[in-house]
C-alpha cells in the first residue's frame, strides 16, 4: 500500500489522476489517499519548525479544476487530524499560496495548492509552501513516508475551517508594484488596451483586480471564468492552440499587449501588438532585458534548450552572463540561488517552458509577478513615447529553425538504458565531422555543428520523469534541421529498444 503514495511523487509536488473519464487511466488520487498527505505535511512542518502541530496554521487553495473541492476536503481532514489552524483560500493561484506565508496580515507557516498546471481536466495535485518557499524532493519524500507510516484514516466532516481572501491581498501587492515601478500615478496604463486570456483557469482575477485599477482598457479578454473542463484550450502558453487564441485576440481588439497564464498563473506569456508571440526564447529575451537595465552584467540562468540568439542577446547585446542549466523549474531557480551564494550576483532565473523566478520576487516562480515587471516596461514607454515591447525585442536572434523530437525508451530500466545511449553519443560525436562537444554543459550531450554540417546545434538528453530521450535541433540556416536530424537518426537507429521518431 505504501507504494500508492510514492508513485504520486512528480519531482517536488504530488500529482495523480482525481477522476475517471479517460480510457486506462484510473483514480490514484482518492479522498483515502489524500488524507494522510494532509496530515503527514503538518508532521513534517511541526518537526521543521520544532513546535507541535496544533500550534500551525495552514492555509489551503486550488484553481479551477473539477476535483478541487473534493481533493481539498480530504486535505482539511488531514489536518484537521494533526490539530492545525486551517484557512480555505478558494480559487487561488499558486504563487498566491506561497505569498500567504509572508503577508504580514497572513502569515501562514505553510500552505497547500492543489493543482495540476497545464495538465487534463482528470489531474489533479498537491504543492507545498514554507516561508522558505517551495518544497524539493527530499521534503516530498519524507511527507509521503509520513503518510505510508499513517495509512489510510476515514474522518468525519470538518469542524472549523477559516475564510480568506487572500487573492484580493495578492492582487493588491501586484497593482502597488507596478504603480511604484512606473511611477505615473495611479493609472499607468491609461491609454493602453491590454487583453488577457486565462483559458478557463485561476488567471481572470488579473482583469479586474490589477489591469482596470491601474487605468488599462482591458475589452476582448476571453475565457476568464475558472471551468476544469477547459472548453477553450488547455491553459498552457507552450501550446499552440492557447497562443494562436491570444494572437487572435490581440489582432481583433487592437491590443497593444496580450497576456496569456497557465493554469495556476506559475507560467505566463505574451502576445506584442503585431501579433508576434513573446514566448520561449522570446520571452527571456524581455525579462532579460528588463532586469539586466536594472541589474547590469547580471547572471541569467536559463534551462539547457535556449537559442544561441538568446545567449548572444543577454551577452553581447545586453552586457550579461547566459547560464544554461538543466531542465526543471527548480533545478534553474535553484541553480541561480546557488549562484547568489557563491557571491555571483543572479537576479533572473527562467525555462523556455514559462517557468521564471526574480530574486527580488523570492525566487518564487510567479508568472503574475513577470507579467507586472513587463507591465512597468510597457507604462513607461509608452509615457515616454518611446515605443513598445516590439521595440524593445527589435533584433532579437532567432534561429533559422528548430525542432524538438522525442524518441521513447521501450526498456524497463528505461533510466540506465539512456544512460547507455548517452555515452554511446558522446563516442559518436567525437568521431563526426564538424560536430565537438559544447563546454561548460549540464544536462546531456549538447553539440556544436559547424555552417558545413548544419550550422547549429543539437542536444540529447534524459526526460526528468518519462522513458524518453528529448532531442533537440536548431540550426541558423533553412535545411540545416535536416542535416543534423538525418545524423541523429543513423545514430538512434542503432539502438534496439528506442522508438525512433520519423525526424522529418
Amino acid at each position: 500500500m505504501g507504494q500508492t503514495w510514492f508513485k504520486l511523487q512528480n519531482g517536488s509536488d504530488v500529482r495523480g489522476v482525481a477522476l475517471e473519464g479517460v480510457l486506462g487511466e484510473p483514480v490514484t488520487l482518492t479522498t483515502e489517499i489524500v488524507r494522510p498527505i494532509g496530515y503527514a505535511f503538518a508532521q513534517w512542518l511541526a518537526e521543521k519548525k520544532g513546535v507541535p502541530a496544533n500550534q500551525l496554521k495552514i492555509a489551503v487553495g486550488h484553481d479551477s479544476r473539477l476535483s478541487a473541492e473534493k481533493i481539498k476536503g480530504a486535505v482539511f481532514q488531514g489536518l484537521e487530524k494533526a490539530g492545525c489552524g486551517m484557512a480555505d483560500s478558494g480559487l487561488s493561484s499558486t504563487p498566491a499560496m506561497f505569498m500567504a506565508t509572508v503577508f504580514e496580515n497572513h502569515a501562514y507557516d505553510g500552505s497547500i495548492m492543489l493543482t495540476a498546471s497545464h495538465l487534463p481536466f482528470n489531474r489533479n495535485g498537491l504543492k507545498f509552501f514554507t516561508r522558505d518557499g517551495g518544497l524539493e524532493k527530499q521534503d516530498i519524500k519524507k511527507i509521503l513516508t509520513i503518510a505510508t507510516e499513517t495509512g489510510v484514516f476515514v474522518s468525519k466532516p470538518v469542524k472549523k475551517v477559516a475564510k480568506i481572501n487572500l487573492m484580493d491581498d495578492y492582487a493588491a501587492s501586484l497593482v502597488a508594484t507596478i504603480r511604484k515601478g512606473a511611477g505615473q500615478g495611479d493609472t499607468p496604463l491609461a491609454g493602453l488596451k491590454i487583453v488577457v486570456d486565462a483559458g478557463n483557469g485561476a488567471g481572470g482575477f488579473f482583469v479586474d483586480k490589477v489591469l482596470k485599477p491601474l487605468g488599462a482598457n482591458t475589452k476582448g479578454s476571453q475565457f476568464l471564468d475558472p471551468d476544469g473542463n477547459f472548453p477553450n484550450h488547455i491553459p498552457n502558453p507552450e501550446e499552440k492552440a492557447a497562443m494562436d487564441a491570444i494572437i487572435d485576440a490581440v489582432e481583433k481588439n487592437g491590443a497593444d499587449l496580450g497576456i496569456i497564464f497557465d493554469t495556476d498563473v506559475d507560467r505566463a506569456g505574451a502576445v506584442d501588438k503585431n501579433g508576434k508571440p513573446i514566448n520561449r526564447n522570446r520571452f527571456i529575451a524581455l525579462m532579460a532585458s528588463i532586469v539586466l537595465e536594472e541589474h547590469p552584467g547580471t547572471v541569467i540562468v536559463t534551462d539547457s534548450v535556449t537559442s544561441t540568439g538568446l545567449k548572444q542577446w543577454i551577452e553581447e547585446k545586453l552586457g550579461g552572463v547566459h547560464h544554461r542549466f538543466k531542465r526543471g523549474y527548480k533545478n534553474v531557480i535553484n541553480e541561480s540561488i546557488r549562484l547568489n551564494k557563491e557571491g555571483k550576483d543572479s537576479w533572473l532565473a527562467m525555462e523556455t517552458s514559462g517557468h521564471g523566478a526574480l530574486k527580488e520576487n523570492y525566487f518564487l516562480d510567479d508568472g503574475a509577478y513577470q507579467i507586472a515587471k513587463i507591465l512597468i516596461k510597457v507604462a513607461q514607454l509608452h509615457a515616454n513615447g518611446k515605443g513598445s515591447v516590439v521595440e524593445l525585442l527589435a533584433g532579437v536572434p532567432e534561429p533559422a529553425e528548430a525542432r524538438e523530437f522525442r524518441a521513447k525508451i521501450k526498456a524497463e530500466d528505461f533510466g540506465a538504458y539512456g544512460g547507455q545511449v548517452l555515452d554511446a553519443f558522446t563516442k559518436f560525436v567525437e568521431q563526426e565531422p564538424g560536430w565537438s562537444l559544447t563546454p561548460n554543459n549540464f544536462e546531456g550531450i549538447h553539440v556544436t555543428i559547424d555552417a558545413a554540417h548544419g550550422n547549429g546545434w543539437t542536444l540529447l538528453r534524459k526526460s526528468l520523469h518519462d522513458p524518453v530521450l528529448p532531442l533537440n535541433i536548431e540550426s541558423e540556416e533553412d535545411g540545416g534541421v535536416a542535416k543534423i536530424a538525418a545524423r541523429m537518426k543513423a545514430f538512434l537507429s542503432q539502438f534496439d529498444q528506442l522508438d525512433v521518431p520519423a525526424m522529418k
